[in-house]
């Protein structure tokens, strides 16, 4: 798996350039001490239904996606020491938190990788 992936949405809009977490450790690190989420910036947890926000500083987007990457539940701007699960995703998109209303994210709104 790549170490980064463009999403945009279905219509073509850009979401963001994710940082792909694919390890244990890199998973469990996430955003732990990062001073910020710019936006257009994302981390995708690929294989997981669930996150924490423990250790973090700011607030994030939580996105929950199926195995088709389409957009199950959102949690918008989940606080520092928080935890989110939506038993039906395969996968989690971290945001900045506002980008989901900026971007116009709901569920159902299917995310692919931008072509290159």
């Amino acid at each position: 798996m790549a170490d980064h992936v463009d999403l945009v949405r279905a219509d073509g809009l850009p979401v963001c350039r994710c940082r792909v977490a694919s390890s244990f450790a890199s998973r469990f690190r996430g955003l732990m001490g990062a001073a910020q989420l710019p936006p257009a910036t994302g981390l995708l947890l690929p294989g997981t239904s669930s996150v924490h926000t423990h250790f973090m500083r700011f607030p994030i987007d939580v996105v929950f996606l199926d195995s088709e990457r389409r957009v199950v539940s959102i949690v918008p701007a989940l606080r520092p020491w928080r935890f989110a699960k939506a038993n039906s995703a395969d996968s989690v998109l971290e945001l900045a938190a506002g980008e989901c209303d900026r971007l116009g994210l709901t569920a159902g709104t299917t995310l692919v990788e931008a072509e290159s």
